[in-house]
């Protein structure tokens, strides 16, 4: 019964866990990278991770986004002209819940038994993270300020998922 009862707790918190992907995002709340772009050289960049990433690492991914963009229309730096995140859900972890396991028994002169396992989700209370960086490209030698970053150092530095 111990081992049917691990078993159920990993498949649960499978199932209720979106991993993080980098890869575009299918809709705002799913994981992954949008981006919409302003102007010729000005984009808004999103990257969503899930719990399974530290907040560094989705603003790291975020700014890998950027990096792509701008070096795919040929600008060779950028600058962060605004950064917001947004988290929401559950700090605690991707799964609230539980599993119980019940017994019973029949009375009178039906003798039954029966064991019965219920599990208890709640997929809402994972917790996401969303960092968006309003970014400008810049080509020739890259401004020695805050917020300018070389793209291909970027990219060299930060690794996909």
């Amino acid at each position: 019964m111990r081992r049917f009862a691990i078993l159920v707790s990993t498949a649960l918190l499978a199932a209720c866990a979106s991993p993080s992907v980098y890869a575009p995002a299918d809709s705002a709340r799913d994981p992954g990278y949008r981006e919409v772009r302003i102007e010729n050289n000005r984009w808004r960049v999103s990257f969503t991770g899930g719990s399974d990433l530290p907040s560094p690492r989705v603003a790291d991914l975020a700014l890998r986004r950027a990096a792509e963009l701008t070096l795919d229309n040929g600008y060779t730096w950028f600058r962060v002209v605004n950064d917001s995140r947004d988290q929401r859900g559950s700090g605690d972890g991707p799964v609230r819940g539980g599993v119980s396991v019940a017994q019973s028994f029949g009375s009178g002169g039906f003798r039954a038994s029966g064991v019965g396992v219920g599990l208890s989700f709640s997929p809402g209370s994972e917790r996401r993270e969303t960092v968006t960086l309003e970014v400008l490209g810049g080509a020739g030698p890259r401004p020695l300020q805050p917020n300018v970053y070389d793209s291909q150092d970027v990219l060299d530095n930060v690794p996909p998922l």
